[in-house]
């Protein structure tokens, strides 16, 4: 008798504590997510840039899964596979984060991540595409889908250059329009994340207008897009 008791006791408290266990994932998940993510800070050199961008990567759009706390912890076990070959930022709207190769669910967990194989930046159409975390989140490209406007300064570079852009297109296209990251004979910038339902996708594009060698652009910039990621802040 005492032992049924004993083990009724046991039950509950382990009911108890699975309860209060999936009680907190749920009430902290976002948090636990900005934390992965935002604590990835991967350094950017002229060195790492060259080694990865010779790499293969992924471009599978099919493949790729909504961002949820299981998918950024795998993320963040294998982070030495994401490949980084860069730094967007978009300096008024507080967005920074790395640009890696390719778009495979370990990359986009935690950085923007390249859509065609052959772009190049400051040649034609060079898309990259990033989550969007929605509830205000400051997470990869949700600055973009919240704050992002036309006529703000688009900056990326590989360390050696900085192209400059200038956003003249915010619009809304379907998830299947994917000749959006087509190559064209423009030099434009094309960001894409999803909208807040996850149904459709945010396009915002921009006109190459500057590129500068990295030492010699103000001080301002370059400590700009060496700074501290903007994950999660």
């Amino acid at each position: 008798m005492r032992r049924k008791r004993w083990w009724k006791s046991v039950l509950y408290w382990l009911i108890l504590v699975i309860g209060l266990a999936v009680s907190m994932a749920l009430i902290f998940n976002q948090q636990v997510k900005d934390y992965l993510v935002g604590s990835y800070q991967p350094q950017v050199t002229k060195t790492t840039v060259a080694n990865n961008v010779k790499k293969r990567a992924s471009y599978d759009f099919s493949n790729v899964k909504d961002l949820n706390l299981q998918t950024v912890a795998k993320a963040r076990a294998k982070k030495e596979s994401v490949n980084v070959i860069g730094v967007i930022s978009i300096p008024s709207i507080k967005l920074r984060i790395p640009i890696a190769k390719g778009i495979d669910n370990t990359t986009l967990a935690l950085a923007a991540g390249t859509m065609r194989a052959d772009q190049v930046m400051g040649e034609g159409n060079y898309p990259l595409a990033a989550h969007n975390m929605a509830n205000g989140s400051k997470i990869l490209f949700s600055p973009l889908y919240y704050h992002g406007k036309v006529g703000q300064m688009a900056y990326i570079t590989d360390m050696k250059k900085i192209y400059e852009y200038k956003l003249y297109e915010r619009t809304f296209i379907d998830a299947t329009q994917v000749d959006v990251v087509n190559n064209t004979k423009d030099k434009i910038l094309t960001l894409i994340t999803c909208d807040a339902t996850g149904a459709r996708r945010l396009m915002m594009r921009g006109k190459l207008v500057k590129v500068v060698d990295f030492n010699e652009a103000p001080q301002e910039l370059q400590q700009n897009l060496s700074g501290k990621y903007t994950n999660g802040q």
